[in-house]
């Protein structure tokens, strides 16, 4: 369950799918032509697609067809396909690989035809974009691309990567934009990327490489061993990435090291940009002293990120007045995230400034999710489910069935090509209003797919239906193994709400099973502490193992930590995170350790099971229970952790 992925769409995977089309000759035909595809045969794709005639995936089986011989396909084919096809989720992907292969080609003329069609958002697609505006003699596009390209903490595509050559041709990126460049992927631990980009330097200001390697893998041992002429930009720069790299794994030592040698030996600049790092890395690990060391970045501009984390520090001291001075510096759209609205009311109200706070609330209120359940009690209201619910008639759930889209999504899934699906699915239905969305929900919950039920439901906004925006699915097992085992089972369902989506064939890229996503190793020890006979490892993708290991784990977690939000944050991340993310000395509010979580990851996830649980709550038993009574208090880090023995896995 560590560090995994839940999203559908990317990774669970419909393993028993196969053995069901045995004999199926049209199924068997539609899987080759699709792994023939995947495979770059063409002449297989064409063996097996022959035999196939009047499919209601025919738009993908062309999809497949041109997309295996695009680089030698003729403009009208490709025209021909995108006007048969048009406003098809596949013709968005042909258009999109097609306005590549005429990037690479330089044929600007038919790119620019074809981008005034593309509603895609690719990095790639734009960097051509820009590049063809610059053969037009349009020279504003090289500040577009370097403000909104070059800063990318990524290794940047093939089209980009020409762009970022003409401009350094052309003089539009200068030596400081380079070791720029080289900065933010060290901040983000893309080293490759980092060594790509010093590529641009010419070769008597680049840096020595084995000090670079020693700076990427062992910076404290070159912090330690400074080099004598820091004067030269290459070496000082490495120099200052050592630090970037040591403050990831150690803020404390790279603060000790910016007090030492270091503070006489670097420009003012880059001491106060270095400060900014050991900051936010030092508010990542929850150090006391990370606002002071935020401080002595002075008027530095951070970014939003580091401002985020600022903030969060200020939130775990209780200090409002830097959570409120933290978003103040934040971009625009970073204030107007629902977090950070949420938040700045509490500042406003924690200073006495009622009126102000109300106003930031009622941005946030109104919609069932974390921060506006607690928007809504800051309020003065108790949340509870619409007391009308629209249920689709039986005409409007066989309109949304006869949907082409939707057809081919349902088809695309029964085959197994789950990802295909549920990208066919989104396409779909982005521009349904709330009673198609509900018609559509109904359809995937009649064929129990219940990611695109839960998906589609949650993306109504006047009229609701929460019976699908919450299925309980297996509702009799998960009843009795929260009984079973006494844990609450709203809280089992929102969790698995959040892990699963209920898919009971949902496997994570890292290994997870199931409804309740186990891991091997997971399921074999509570198995083993449940007393489970001839368990068997491929007995936990069954659900009523799965479920009554999962909750039997959740229970163990739940003695162990002793609170549901320290439990939902070890079911993500593991036990021992969930403990170290307390606060050393002081207690803090439920909804302060939930913002103040490391991994973004877990942060989320903790945020949507505690939010489901209270909903869970109201569709089983008709309860409402205050998302803050859930949150409750997290107690300090203090009395005995369990030893290693004891450690849950």
């Amino acid at each position: 369950m560590i560090f995994k992925e839940i999203l559908g769409a990317s990774v669970a995977l419909w393993l028993a799918a196969a053995p069901a089309f045995a004999g199926n000759s049209s199924d068997d035909a539609l899987l080759g032509a699709f792994d023939a595809y995947r495979a770059g045969d063409p002449i297989r794709f064409a063996k097996h697609a022959q035999k196939l005639s009047h499919h209601v995936l025919e738009p993908w089986l062309e999809y497949w067809r041109l997309s295996l011989r695009l680089e030698d396909m003729p403009a009208t084919e490709v025209r021909a396909f995108l006007s048969k096809f048009e406003r098809t989720y596949v013709a968005e992907l042909l258009r999109e690989e097609w306005l590549k292969v005429l990037g690479r080609r330089g044929d600007w003329q038919e790119f620019d035809r074809q981008a005034a069609f593309y509603s895609r958002d690719d990095l790639e697609v734009r960097c051509y974009g820009w590049a063809s505006r610059l053969q037009r003699g349009d020279e504003s596009a090289y500040a577009e691309a370097a403000a909104a390209m070059w800063l990318e903490p990524r290794e940047l595509p093939e089209g980009c990567s020409k762009l970022a050559d003409a401009m350094m041709e052309e003089g539009q990126l200068t030596l400081g934009d380079v070791w720029r460049r080289v900065r933010v992927l060290f901040e983000n631990g893309q080293i490759t990327a980092a060594k790509t980009a010093l590529g641009y330097l010419p070769r008597n200001e680049a840096p020595d490489e084995r000090m670079l390697a020693e700076a990427a893998r062992q910076p404290k041992r070159l912090l330690t061993r400074l080099p004598r002429n820091l004067e030269h930009r290459a070496t000082r720069e490495v120099v200052v990435l050592a630090v970037v790299r040591f403050a990831r794994s150690d803020a404390e030592g790279a603060a000790a090291a910016l007090d030492g040698p270091l503070a006489a030996r670097l420009p003012e600049a880059d001491l106060t940009y270095l400060w900014g790092r050991v900051g936010y890395e030092a508010a990542r690990e929850h150090y006391d002293k990370a606002l002071a060391w935020y401080a002595r970045a002075g008027d530095l501009r951070l970014t939003d990120e580091q401002l985020a984390w600022k903030a969060r520090a200020a939130l775990r001291r209780g200090n409002w007045q830097v959570v409120r001075d933290s978003i103040d510096q934040m971009s625009a759209g970073a204030r107007q995230e629902r977090a950070w609205s949420y938040w700045y009311g509490r500042a406003l109200a924690a200073q006495g400034e009622e009126t102000g706070s109300r106003a930031y609330y009622l941005r946030v209120a109104g919609r069932p999710d974390f921060y506006g359940l607690l928007a809504e009690e800051e309020l003065g209201y108790m949340v509870a489910l619409p007391d009308k619910t629209y249920v689709p008639g039986e005409d409007e759930v066989a309109a949304a069935k006869r949907d082409p889209g939707i057809a081919r999504a349902l088809e695309l899934i029964r085959l197994g090509l789950r990802t295909e699906g549920v990208r066919e699915w989104i396409h779909t239905i982005r521009f349904f209003d709330d009673a198609k969305l509900i018609a559509a929900a109904e359809v995937a919950h009649r064929a129990e797919i219940y990611d695109r039920v839960i998906e589609t439901a949650n993306k109504t906004v006047r009229v609701h239906n929460f019976a699908l925006r919450y299925p309980v699915p297996y509702q009799d097992v998960f009843q009795e193994y929260a009984k079973t085992h006494g844990v609450d089972p709203a809280l089992v369902l929102g969790l698995v709400r959040q892990e699963s989506r209920f898919l009971q064939e949902s496997r994570s890229s890292a290994g997870a099973t199931g409804l309740m996503q186990l891991m091997p190793r997971t399921a074999r020890y509570v198995a083993a502490k449940l007393g489970l006979r001839n368990y068997r490892p491929h007995h936990v993708g069954e659900v009523q193992t799965n479920v009554g290991l999962g909750t039997g784990y959740l229970k163990l977690v739940l003695n162990q930590v002793g609170h549901p939000i320290l439990a939902s944050t070890a079911y993500n991340a593991g036990p021992a995170r969930a403990r170290r993310w307390r606060d050393a000395s002081r207690p803090l509010e439920g909804a302060i350790y939930t913002e103040t979580i490391p991994f973004p990851e877990t942060r989320d996830y903790v945020k949507k099971v505690m939010a489901n649980s209270v909903f869970y709550a109201a569709v089983l038993e008709n309860k409402l229970t205050p998302i803050k009574a859930r949150l409750g208090t997290v107690p300090p880090r203090t009395g005995a952790e369990p030893t290693a023995e004891d450690e849950l896995p």
